[in-house]
């Protein structure tokens, strides 16, 4: 009998399959009262349908909304035609300084006020040109005639994308264009096969993994992107992203990439922006509320740059020239029987603020033994980062890792020593 405020209430006691049901029904209340108080904490919700941001530096995802889903994203797209520009160059197909001649079809183009452009009257530009008139003007005329260039024809340009998109792992994109430009716009020259109001469709993942190549593998795309003007055929031409220095939505550390906007897949944005030690890649599509603030997608990827700095911290495990804790490797027959291994360059991950999480580091060597002599710098094994607070796919590529070299030189050590050695190991592989 429990006596309370109420009265007297009866304690029936709880037996067999009863207590069963009782401690199955407890456990499922408090898994959902935990996780509720979790997203509770971190409940932060980005104000778009589809966004991911992560760090370029480590590769690590920060922050995850329906990422996986292809939607349309416009403009966007011209990020992919912008790699695939600097791999030409690269391959000294082409320069910066090469003339392009305008078709019909792009100057065609021009005439219709419908869709971001530029004019392009004077019928050759340069490919530099064309590139800042592509990235930061938007402009759908200069980027096909990049793509014709190139490719020949904006067809075999759209094969292209296809197959440096395959290349990178990304298999549920529709890639039917250079621009991200509804089909409706293109009359005849849409792609063979694909509907005339297709649009390019590609996932905030895949448009991670576009970006974090484009800045790792020609990261003087920024030299054009961080331009809050530029001059085309003696026209001042003003940049659409309000976050770089000295526009509306100025946030300090943002130096590009790309807005972009969809008939079918409304208002997007991709910044980029040194956060602290972190270099931040945020994407944000189908923005929320975009039609009545022209600032909203700059303020809904603001908010995503202020929750991942206000929640996570870049961290050293091991620095450039400096062992990690005692990684060292023992040395046969030399003047010493053991060096350190030390990092060839600093190993740096990305952890919760307040995480109690200890790392999980490993270091391996290449080979199960050295022999001297050995060199200075020779590299030695891979000092790796085991990251076990995954968000969505958890990294763009592999979890950090960095090679560890020898510290020093090793020299022959004294004959008699080396002797000895070689005779025991011949008698223990012989006898």
């Amino acid at each position: 009998m429990l006596t309370s405020f109420y009265g007297t209430i009866e304690a029936t006691p709880i037996k067999g399959k009863d207590m069963k049901k009782f401690f199955t029904l407890f456990i499922a209340v408090f898994i959902c009262f935990y996780y509720s108080s979790v997203a509770l904490a971190d409940g932060f919700d980005a104000a778009a349908k589809n966004a991911i941001a992560f760090d370029s530096n480590t590769g690590k995802i920060l922050y995850e909304k329906e990422a996986d889903t292809p939607v349309p994203v416009g403009s966007l797209s011209k990020l992919l035609t912008a790699y695939l520009v600097y791999d030409a160059i690269q391959a000294e197909k082409i320069t910066m300084d090469s003339p392009v001649d305008i078709s019909d079809y792009s100057l065609n183009l021009t005439t219709n006020y419908d869709i971001s452009n530029l004019p392009l009257d004077k019928g050759r530009y340069t490919v530099e040109e064309l590139l800042e008139a592509s990235l930061i003007a938007n402009a759908n005329s200069a980027t096909i005639s990049l793509a014709e260039k190139i490719a020949g024809s904006e067809k075999k340009f759209v094969d292209m994308m296809k197959n440096k998109l395959k290349e990178w792992g990304i298999t549920n994109a529709k890639i039917v264009n250079s621009t991200g430009l509804n089909n409706s716009y293109l009359g005849d020259h849409i792609y063979p096969g694909s509907k005339k109001d297709d649009e390019n469709q590609l996932s905030a993942y895949a448009l991670a993994i576009i970006s974090y190549h484009l800045l790792e593998d020609f990261p003087q795309v920024l030299n054009i992107t961080e331009k809050t003007s530029f001059i085309f055929d003696g026209l001042e031409v003003q940049t659409s992203n309000y976050m770089l220095k000295d526009m509306p939505s100025y946030r300090k550390g943002v130096n590009g990439l790309k807005t972009g906007a969809s008939d079918q897949g409304g208002i997007s944005f991709i910044a980029s922006a040194k956060e602290g030690e972190m270099r931040l890649i945020t994407i944000v599509l189908n923005v929320e509320n975009a039609a009545e603030d022209i600032k909203a997608r700059f303020s809904a990827a603001a908010n995503i740059m202020d929750y991942i700095a206000n929640n996570f911290v870049v961290t050293t495990l091991a620095e450039q020239g400096k062992p990690y804790e005692n990684s060292s490797i023992a040395v046969i027959n030399g003047n010493e029987d053991k060096i350190n291994a030390i990092a060839t360059k600093d190993l740096k991950i990305i952890q919760r603020i307040g995480s109690d999480l200890e790392p999980k580091v490993t270091f391996k060597t290449y080979k199960s033994n050295y022999k001297a002599p050995l060199a200075a710098r020779t590299p030695i094994g891979t000092l790796s980062y085991k990251d076990t607070d995954l968000i969505g796919k958890g990294y763009l590529e592999k979890e950090p890792s960095v090679v560890m070299q020898s510290e020093k030189e090793v020299s022959m050590g004294f004959f008699l020593k080396v002797w000895w050695h070689d005779f025991v190991e011949f008698v223990n592989e012989k006898l």
